[in-house]
């Protein structure tokens, strides 16, 4: 059944993204609106081969629509949501404003599907570092359940916008060639240097992006007690976040039942053959939608615990594609009654 889809956000880099998955996985679209500010309010967008005009968000723009993704700030978030939901649409919210939020389904489809059912107008998606880790992590957690995750992430800058990945080129342009840029995303420089810092640094040590993995995982696997330890780290790659993880398990997973748990499950991609240099690396998972996984090995240190490598395109499944795979799942047979008695 065709859906009357909004976008908000459309013009940004993820929106864009949303934009482009929606034709080329050929989302059952009756009506499509794209609303923004009155800053870009009259614009036209190309969208499935036609020119469609960009409206004023208000709250009359939501009349007659049944799904809005949202690729916005907090903020944008916060204020446009009550008026879809008043519209009768489900909002799909990429922001973290309603992430923690209890009546609020916090969802990653090849994860926690079946909680799309128990939203009441708003579902969000996942930080994406949080997204490829849960992905990775769901298979090992069905066969011997994790009790502690210990992970480092390798985060690009095109996950502070736009304005990341300038930094990134001038700055590196700038090395270079021994001149000054002023950086605007970073409060360091980026070129040949990584940054131990993303977020606010909070009471405990922990900066905002780390704390985000600890609750967000929690609340994904309905496991407040899962013990997660994170350090997220700014690196000098345009695109793709890498994260290094250590799971302790209930029960001994092998590296070989790994392999095979990986390869069984939706949404990862198995690269692992170190001996042949064969481990998933950002150059060859850029613009594409799976979690790839490798170096899967057993952690020395400690009985079972696996120790593996992910790497993922956080424009992409880390928010582009998992708020249209949310989209989907709500405009299948399987959701469509939920998604219309909010």
């Amino acid at each position: 059944m065709n859906k009357n889809i909004a976008i908000v956000g459309a013009t940004g880099a993820v929106g864009t993204l949303v934009r482009k998955l929606l034709v080329q996985r050929k989302f059952p679209y009756g009506e499509i609106r794209f609303l923004a500010s009155e800053k870009s309010a009259g614009k036209e967008i190309e969208f499935d081969g036609r020119a469609v005009p960009v409206e004023l968000m208000r709250p009359a723009a939501f009349d007659g629509i049944d799904i809005v993704i949202g690729s916005t700030p907090d903020e944008v978030a916060l204020e446009f949501a009550p008026w879809a939901v008043a519209a009768g649409a489900v909002v799909v919210d990429e922001s973290g404003a309603h992430r923690m939020l209890d009546h609020v389904p916090l969802v990653v489809p090849e994860v926690n599907a079946a909680a799309i059912a128990e939203h009441q107008g708003i579902i969000a998606s996942p930080n994406c570092s949080t997204t490829q880790m849960v992905l990775a992590m769901k298979p090992i957690h069905d066969f011997a359940s994790i009790r502690r995750v210990i992970v480092t992430t390798y985060q690009a800058t095109s996950g502070a916008g736009v304005q990341g990945n300038a930094d990134l080129e001038n700055g590196t342009r700038a090395s270079i060639e021994n001149v000054e840029w002023k950086y605007r995303a970073f409060s360091h420089p980026i070129a040949f240097n990584v940054i131990p810092q993303i977020g606010s640094v909070q009471d405990n040590g922990y900066t905002s992006e780390e704390m985000k993995m600890v609750v967000e995982t929690q609340k994904i696997f309905s496991c407040p007690s899962l013990e997660v330890c994170p350090t997220c780290v700014r690196v000098p790659v345009q695109n793709c976040h890498s994260e290094s993880i250590i799971l302790e398990t209930e029960k001994p997973v092998s590296p070989d039942e790994a392999r095979q748990l990986f390869e069984a499950a939706a949404g990862i991609k198995l690269m692992d053959d170190p001996r042949n240099g064969i481990y998933p690396m950002p150059i060859h998972c850029d613009d594409l939608d799976d979690v790839f996984v490798g170096r899967i090995r057993r952690d020395l240190s400690r009985e079972n615990s696996l120790a593996f490598w992910c790497v993922s395109d956080n424009l992409r499944k880390g928010a582009a594609t998992n708020a249209v795979q949310i989209a989907e799942l709500l405009a299948s047979t399987e959701y469509s009654k939920c998604s219309s008695s909010n």
